[in-house]
C-alpha cells in the first residue's frame, strides 16, 4: 500500500480520496479549508496537514485535484508547495484540468527533482468520481504513468496515455469542445420538440436509441425538460475550461466557432444566476 497526500477535497477530489482509502492506502489530506480536511479525516481516517509541503514529507505520491493554473502553482512549486518536500524518484499526479503550459511546467521543475509527474484531467463528473469510473486522460512518460496507474485504477473507469506532458490537458480541452457543441444540439433538439407539441418521452425515447443518442442526452434531457440544474458540473467550470481550449487554439491555429459561441451562451447563463448550475442549464436560454 502506497502512503500518499492528496491535496484538495472538493467534489471530485473527495471521493477519489475516499476510494484510495479504502483500498488500503494511507492518505493524509491537505485542503484549502481546513476544516472539509478535518471533515474528511474524520469519516475516513488517515491523517491532515497544514500545508501541502507538510502532507507531502515522505510520501510515494502526492495527488492533487484543485482548480486552476495558480492553485496547481501553489501547491507544486509555491512557498508551501509540495514539491518541497517530496522525495527523490517520488510520483505527481494532478487531475486539475488547467493549461498544458502550467502541466509542462510542472513536469520540467518535478524533473529537476527527481519527481514523476502526470497530467491526468478527468471527464465523468461527479457521479464518476463517486463510482469510481471516472474516465483519465494521461500526459507524462510511460514510466510515469505506468507508476501512477494501480493507484488512478482506485476511481477510475478507463485510463489513457495520450502523450507526453500536457497532451493529458489538451485531450481534456477535447472533451470539452465536443461536449459544448453536444449540449447545445440537445438544447435545441428538446427546445424544439416542446415548442412542435411532441410527447417529448416519446420522442427522446425514439432518438436516443439511434445516431443522436450521447451520454448528454441520455442523462440529462429529463433534467433539463424538468428545469431541474441544481447538479452535476457547473457553468463556471465549464467556462474555464471552454476558456482554456480558445486560448489554445489561438496559439495553435485552430478554428473553433462552435465552441467559442457557446462560450458565450454559458456567459448569458452565468447572467442569469446560473454560475453553479450544471452545463445542461445551457437551455434556459432558449426557454427563459
Amino acid at each position: 500500500m502506497a502512503r500518499i497526500a492528496f491535496i484538495g477535497l472538493g467534489v471530485m477530489g473527495a471521493p477519489m480520496a475516499r476510494h484510495l482509502a479504502a483500498k488500503g492506502h494511507m492518505l493524509t489530506v491537505y485542503n484549502r479549508s481546513p476544516e472539509k480536511a478535518r471533515d474528511w479525516v474524520s469519516r475516513h481516517g488517515g491523517s491532515a496537514a497544514a500545508t501541502p509541503a507538510a502532507a507531502a514529507a515522505g510520501v510515494d505520491a502526492v495527488i492533487s485535484c484543485v482548480g486552476t493554473d495558480t492553485d496547481v502553482e501553489a501547491i507544486t512549486l509555491g512557498p508551501n508547495g509540495a514539491f518541497k518536500n517530496m522525495r527523490d524518484g517520488a510520483l505527481f499526479i494532478d487531475h486539475t484540468t488547467v493549461s498544458a503550459k502550467i502541466a509542462r511546467r510542472v513536469a520540467d521543475e518535478g524533473r529537476k527533482r527527481g519527481i514523476a509527474s502526470v497530467d491526468a484531467p478527468v471527464s465523468g463528473g461527479q457521479a464518476g468520481a463517486e463510482n469510481g469510473q471516472l474516465s483519465i486522460m494521461c500526459g507524462g512518460t510511460e514510466a510515469a504513468v505506468a507508476a501512477a496507474q494501480p493507484l488512478m485504477q482506485a476511481y477510475a473507469g478507463r485510463i489513457v496515455h495520450v502523450g507526453p506532458a500536457g497532451a493529458g490537458q489538451l485531450t481534456k480541452m477535447v472533451n470539452q469542445i465536443a461536449i459544448a457543441g453536444v449540449v447545445q444540439g440537445l438544447s435545441e433538439a428538446l427546445h424544439f420538440a416542446k415548442a412542435a407539441g411532441l410527447d417529448t418521452e416519446k420522442a427522446f425515447e425514439a432518438v436516443s436509441g439511434g445516431a443522436a443518442q450521447s451520454w448528454q442526452m441520455v442523462n440529462r434531457w429529463k433534467t433539463m425538460d424538468a428545469g431541474e440544474f441544481d447538479f452535476g458540473f457547473a457553468v463556471d467550470w465549464m467556462r474555464k475550461d471552454l476558456g482554456l481550449a480558445l486560448e489554445e487554439a489561438r496559439a495553435n491555429g485552430a478554428r473553433l466557432p462552435v465552441a467559442a459561441l457557446v462560450d458565450q451562451f454559458y456567459a448569458d447563463v452565468q447572467a442569469m444566476g446560473g454560475s453553479r448550475q450544471d452545463t445542461s442549464s445551457l437551455i434556459r436560454r432558449l426557454t427563459e
